[in-house]
């Protein structure tokens, strides 16, 4: 890694390196990531060496306290190590980058908006695990409870390299607590992740392209922000894309969180024209129902959650629902990156 640290510097002193914006960004890019997985080598290097001087001296002088410490830092050290080594699978152009999350109910109506809304908790839960910052930059709530659609924008190092594993239709079987028969029901609701474009990356949006629409806000906080038109729906009109943001007082606020949205749907367009598989499956859009599902949530008869491309299961469903998902992301990204992914994002749209 450092002689490719020391070629990558190399690069930055050749004539006209400077010349080629974009050409210099990757290079200056790849150096910083390099630079920060040998940092955390290093790191992780150098507390073991620390932790096995302090367990011999602890030994040899029969410090309990000491190996007591040992055995603390050495778990501590073998958790960090599995981390270090599960964001080394995160090896795409954007998997470092932020992202922004958003979530659709699909067929089932009532049932489908309230496992949307669980969803939702279940991601935010996770995030708050991780230390993953998250903004909500719309929200649309369903007409009796839960929600239609909700997005997100999702700061921290690695969060679309961690979250594009939940790319899809995600299905929840239960006895549904709507229903005054007690009858079981089946739910679904779509998980779509892009990736943020980098402030650097130049996203060319002609205002001349662009349809805005004013609305009042609904839903969660809705009291306070919809006593004017301040949300904002954005139509790009050569591609068809559609943000809206209604999350803020300010109809300024909610136009920069639509654009912001609608920079990275373009983004991810032109990645998706460089890759050649996710652009013939983006052309075979499945509907978000029967036979298109990622991964199935069952809380009745028995329990169980299952990913359907991995095989990863657990019966813990109580866990899952609070957070607990690291489990079925390091199925994915030991599976076989590309390929799910790509069944995901067809799935998902």
């Amino acid at each position: 890694m450092n002689e490719r640290i020391a070629t990558l510097e190399a690069k930055t002193g050749a004539d006209g390196f400077w010349n080629d914006n974009e050409g210099a960004r990757r290079i200056l890019k790849d150096i910083s990531l390099a630079k920060s997985w040998v940092t955390g080598y290093s790191e992780l290097a150098r507390r073991y060496e620390d932790t096995v001087a302090l367990f011999q001296l602890a030994t040899d002088e029969n410090d309990a306290p000491s190996l007591a410490e040992c055995e603390a830092e050495a778990q501590k050290l073998s958790d960090d190590l599995k981390a270090f080594e599960f964001k080394s699978q995160l090896t795409g152009p954007d998997d470092h980058n932020d992202c922004i999350l958003t979530i659709h109910s699909g067929a089932g109506g009532t049932e489908s908006c309230d496992w949307a809304e669980m969803l939702l908790r279940m991601y935010t839960r996770w995030m708050e695990r991780k230390g993953f910052a998250f903004e909500e930059l719309d929200y649309s709530p369903g007409e009796a409870t839960g929600i239609k659609s909700a997005t997100l924008e999702v700061k921290g190092e690695f969060a679309y390299g961690f979250l594009k594993a939940e790319i899809g239709v995600h299905r929840l079987v239960r006895i549904s607590p709507f229903d005054a028969n007690k009858r079981r029901h089946t739910s679904f609701a779509s998980i779509f992740v892009i990736p943020e474009a980098e402030a650097d990356v130049v996203i060319d949006i002609k205002d001349e392209d662009l349809r805005v629409d004013t609305f009042r806000a609904s839903g969660a906080g809705g009291q306070h922000v919809n006593k004017t038109s301040s949300a904002i729906r954005i139509t790009h009109i050569p591609s068809g894309i559609v943000v809206q943001c209604q999350s803020e007082r300010s109809q300024h606020k909610n136009r920069d969180s639509a654009m912001k949205v609608l920079r990275a749907r373009l983004y991810q367009m032109e990645r998706e024209k460089e890759d050649a598989r996710l652009a013939e499956f983006a052309k075979d859009k499945k509907k978000i129902e029967w036979g298109s599902q990622i991964r199935s949530y069952v809380f009745q008869p028995y329990q169980m959650v299952k990913d359907h491309r991995t095989d990863v299961e657990t019966s813990n469903v109580q866990a899952v629902m609070d957070g607990d998902i690291d489990l079925f992301i390091e199925g994915f990204l030991g599976h076989g990156q590309v390929d799910v992914v790509a069944a995901g994002v067809k799935e998902s749209q």
